[in-house]
């Protein structure tokens, strides 16, 4: 649901640099308590922002579609992060165009699939369904017993989410499933460009490409179903909320917090999205609900808690 995702892991933000924090590397700056407090704060915000910013672009379906709100959203990003970034457009290689390409793909699809699930099954499953993308980057080279538990732990949590029942919603978990696949993919990209694009260049002209690409859905939308000004309203301030806002907090976060902290802290956003459906939209969660994703997201915490630096 972020702009660079973002999205229990360090990777899950590449573009943003986390600056050394090693004791043993020479670059390495103090982190006082003031500063890593400072960060947490932010990253408690940066996430309350990110599922406000969902919950408000919801708003908008019934006027704009998921498609339409996630083209707004696009639009938002990439002004961002193109004012931020700078990217020089001219000076890339093909060799650099070709992960930046994938990458702009993946980036649309990614928020339209999770929007799409959101419309269907609500705020909170579709996030957690969306979170498993990353965490199963994390787990994925795990070789450690802990790692193992922690991957049964967040699998039964995905079974008991999906089990049979008159009005489960499989296509909206489907939907789910794929906005995770893309955030896996995302997290991998990212590494890719950040290798061979310098800084967030590589980031912010996927984001570039991406808005190009649903510029005919605006066009559409304007011409056919022309949206009314609270509508694009709510769109504009998922944009804000959910990609402009936390790609800036999280590059302030990354130079105050270690990596590890970071992934932690990360893995509340299901929860976050859970406790902002039920306040903002009403979409109450069954206890087995409640459950699940407390497995998952215990899971991740697990893994990362028990995981050296």
């Amino acid at each position: 649901m972020r702009a660079t995702p973002a999205p229990g892991t360090a990777p899950m933000h590449p573009a943003a640099p986390a600056r050394p924090t090693s004791p043993g590397c020479p670059d390495a700056q103090p982190t006082g308590r003031s500063q890593r407090l400072a960060g947490v704060a932010t990253m408690i915000g940066s996430g309350l922002s990110t599922q406000t910013g969902a919950a408000i672009g919801s708003l908008a379906f019934p006027a704009l579609g998921p498609v339409g709100v996630v083209a707004v959203r696009q639009y938002v990003a990439a002004v961002v992060l193109l004012a931020v970034a700078r990217p020089r457009l001219r000076s890339f290689t093909w060799w650099q165009w070709r992960p930046v390409l994938l990458l702009a793909l993946v980036f649309g699809t990614m928020n339209l699939s999770l929007y799409s699930a959101i419309d269907r099954i609500g705020l909170g499953l579709a996030v957690t369904f969306e979170f498993l993308g990353p965490l199963a980057i994390a787990l994925s080279a795990a070789r450690r017993r802990v790692d193992i538990c922690a991957a049964v732990v967040a699998a039964a949590g995905v079974v008991t989410l999906m089990r049979p029942q008159p009005s489960t919603d499989y296509a909206g978990m489907a939907l789910g499933l794929l906005a995770a696949a893309c955030w896996a993919s995302y997290i991998l990209l990212n590494r890719t460009v950040g290798q061979r694009v310098p800084g967030a260049q590589g980031s912010a002209a996927a984001s570039g490409l991406s808005a190009l690409m649903f510029l005919p859905v605006g066009v559409v939308l304007v011409l056919r179903h022309p949206p009314t000004a609270e509508a694009v309203a709510y769109a504009v301030a998922a944009g804000v909320l959910a990609s402009a806002v936390p790609y800036l907090a999280d590059m302030f976060t990354l130079r105050r917090v270690p990596a590890q902290a970071f992934g932690l802290f990360m893995s509340v956003n299901p929860v976050l999205a859970a406790v902002v459906g039920l306040l903002g939209l009403g979409q109450n969660l069954g206890w087995t609900e409640w459950a699940s994703i407390g497995a998952i997201v215990a899971a991740n915490s697990l893994s990362i808690a028990t995981r050296r630096t």
